[in-house]
């Protein structure tokens, strides 16, 4: 179904999310709809309970402050004071429904069917050789059809080794520009009319060194339903040199857009 964004938001109907490392605050949901930062901050209260989430479970349950604008290196982002940090808590929901009906399990990165699902993608993409390097994998239900969907983590940049001046595998965000066959991508792996289809949730894919690029490392770091309707969203961290983004992305079986994103950096 096509994404839907409210103009304006009520505060009885309203469900903020946030980003519990931070504070930042990516906006809410609203009737299945999704409500921008600015557009949703404007009817927070100055108290709002939040139940915490990590990537595979609940975490507890805090309270957040109003969200203002705090930070002059990111002068557009809306943050949150908390009440606590919950252990691994990575998302915030002001919701009464559990967010978090299907839990996903985190697989071995190195089984030889998902490894080969990974080549095969960079091979499409034009890398001839990729060297596959798994970070993570989660097998979940997205949708509540009974059917798990399977969501994969992968990177492998490349930096310039001076002993041997050959390339060294590279998981971090690194500082220089990527060399050719660099690569950090999340994939979602599903069954589609009765076939296996694997489809780029976020990432980037360098067939040629790029200087005038910062490179990202992309992960999935929570499965969630942050709008009621029973299906899960995506939400990816895109950490790069002295910054960071994470975004809540809709999979549906014809698009998988980005919801919500909030960002900062330097």
């Amino acid at each position: 179904m096509p994404l839907a964004y409210a103009t304006s938001a009520s505060a009885a109907n309203l469900h903020p999310i946030i980003e519990i490392d931070t504070g930042y605050f990516f906006g809410a949901s609203e009737n299945g709809k999704w409500i921008k930062g600015d557009q949703a901050a404007k009817s927070i209260r100055k108290k709002t309970t939040y139940q915490v989430y990590s990537l595979t479970k609940q975490a507890g349950q805090i309270t957040a402050g109003k969200p203002k604008s705090v930070e002059e290196v990111c002068a557009d982002a809306l943050m949150v004071s908390l009440s606590s940090k919950p252990k691994d808590g990575v998302i915030g929901l002001a919701a009464t429904w559990n967010a978090s009906p299907r839990r996903p399990v985190i697989a071995d990165a190195t089984q030889p069917v998902y490894v080969e699902a990974v080549r095969d993608f960079l091979k499409a993409r034009g890398i001839a050789d990729p060297k596959v390097q798994i970070t993570r994998i989660l097998r979940v239900d997205l949708d509540g059809d009974g059917e798990e969907e399977v969501l994969i983590s992968a990177t492998n940049y490349f930096t310039e080794d001076k002993s041997d001046h050959s390339a060294a595998p590279f998981t971090d965000a690194p500082i220089d520009s990527p060399r050719r066959g660099s690569y950090s991508v999340v994939i979602l792996r599903r069954v589609v009319a009765g076939k296996v289809q694997t489809q780029l949730v976020a990432g980037e894919v360098y067939l040629k060194p790029d200087e005038s690029v910062l490179p990202h490392v992309y992960q999935v770091a929570a499965v969630l339903d942050l709008n009621g309707d029973g299906k899960l969203e995506v939400i990816v961290d895109s950490a790069y040199y002295e910054g960071g983004q994470t975004t809540i992305y809709r999979c549906e079986l014809d698009k998988i857009e980005a919801v919500l994103s909030i960002e900062c950096g330097v």
